[in-house]
């Protein structure tokens, strides 16, 4: 007979090796704000280590709802936010120019970064209910088309073009994987490249604009539009293997690199830990993504399978984009490093996202929820 566990059974069942990874590169993520406040919790480090536990524990809560719930709410959860979205059109709060937030006094919601995960689930239930030999019909691309376009576009109106596109990039991911033919995505390619440059002339604002032809061309403007990039590879390269020590970084301690403690964190640690923690974090979130992969790999529902491959793709789109806009590698889009940036925005969407596949997981396991 087994002795019994002090750890509670629920606990015990957790995937402890991804929340390990996860909490790992939380308190590295602390760990650098640290630094970038030359020494000091506050500003940034205090409030991200209190709000890192309440969504870690959040995530944990949200992991005990049945796979069922996110089913039958994937569709009216997605309406609601796109209601929320309108919402801000008309009364959100202008913050660094942009209109992203609605402000209820006790909380400031972003409802674009609910939509991540909600426009994953929206598309995964609308491909569960479609028969799957109409997956290969033209009736399976416009409801979709609709389901992403819509949301993308009042994103856009805030303006916020990384949001739209990681909106835009989860959504197509479902898409693929529940069988919509590739031609159509080569031929939608085709058509993106042709369009391109109408949209960046007429489409696109001034600043993003800039952003665009700046990654082009970088030195054309390295004291204007490209400082940002230019400062970020100057911290990113001096940083070398093992970089010039904790609390010795020069670029974000001398204020020569902008926004270091959230869109360009990757480059304030690189400059400090060099190439062996850039080599960490990345590590660290692809093997967090293959464990998303491989939940939705055992899932047993075709809803359960979508969801889960879109989700760990959305926590993908995140470090993708940040990492290659911090090297150079694609414009300045406003995209944070999740658990290591600074905010409650990207941090909210990634546990909500590992709080959806945890649930999802014990359903593979036959595990009792709620």
């Amino acid at each position: 007979m087994s002795r019994p566990s002090i750890v509670p059974a629920p606990l015990a069942r957790l995937p402890w090796r991804m929340l390990l990874l996860v909490i790992a590169l939380g308190g590295f993520g602390l760990v650098i704000l640290y630094s970038a406040a030359s020494g000091n919790m506050r500003p940034w480090a205090l409030s991200q280590g209190i709000r890192f536990v309440i969504f870690l524990c959040g995530s944990i809560v949200i992991s005990r709802v049945p796979e069922d719930v996110w089913r039958r709410g994937a569709l009216p959860g997605y309406v609601l936010i796109v209601i929320l979205l309108f919402a801000v059109e008309l009364l959100g709060a202008v913050r660094g120019g942009s209109q992203r937030w609605l402000d209820f006094g006790f909380i400031r919601l972003q409802p674009s970064e609910l939509m991540k995960p909600a426009i994953v689930l929206a598309c995964a239930r609308f491909y569960e209910l479609l028969p799957p030999n109409e997956t290969r019909r033209f009736g399976a691309i416009w409801p979709a088309a609709i389901l992403i376009g819509l949301p993308a576009g009042l994103v856009m109106l805030q303006p916020d073009l990384g949001t739209a596109l990681m909106i835009t990039g989860g959504g197509l991911t479902v898409m693929f994987l529940a069988g919509v033919p590739l031609r159509l995505f080569v031929g939608g390619a085709l058509g993106l490249a042709v369009a391109a440059p109408l949209a960046v002339t007429y489409l696109l604002h001034d600043y993003q604009r800039n952003r665009v032809l700046i990654f082009l061309d970088p030195e054309s403007d390295p004291l204007g539009t490209g400082y940002h990039i230019s400062q970020s590879k100057i911290a990113i390269g001096s940083g070398g293997i093992t970089g010039k020590g904790f609390l010795n970084g020069t670029q974000s301690h001398l204020d020569y690199l902008p926004e270091g403690h959230t869109d360009f964190v990757f480059a304030t640690m690189a400059e400090e830990w060099g190439l062996l923690g850039g080599l960490f974090i990345i590590v660290a979130y692809l093997m967090v993504i293959r464990w998303g992969i491989n939940v939705g790999l055992r899932a047993r529902t075709r809803f359960a399978k979508l969801t889960a491959a879109g989700l760990a793709t959305t926590i993908f789109f995140y470090v993708a984009i940040n990492l290659a806009m911090v090297m150079g590698l694609a414009p300045v889009v406003g995209i944070p490093l999740p658990l290591v940036s600074f905010g409650g925005s990207a941090q909210m969407t990634v546990f909500l996202c590992l709080g959806i596949l945890m649930s999802i997981d014990r359903s593979n396991r036959g595990e009792q929820n709620w």
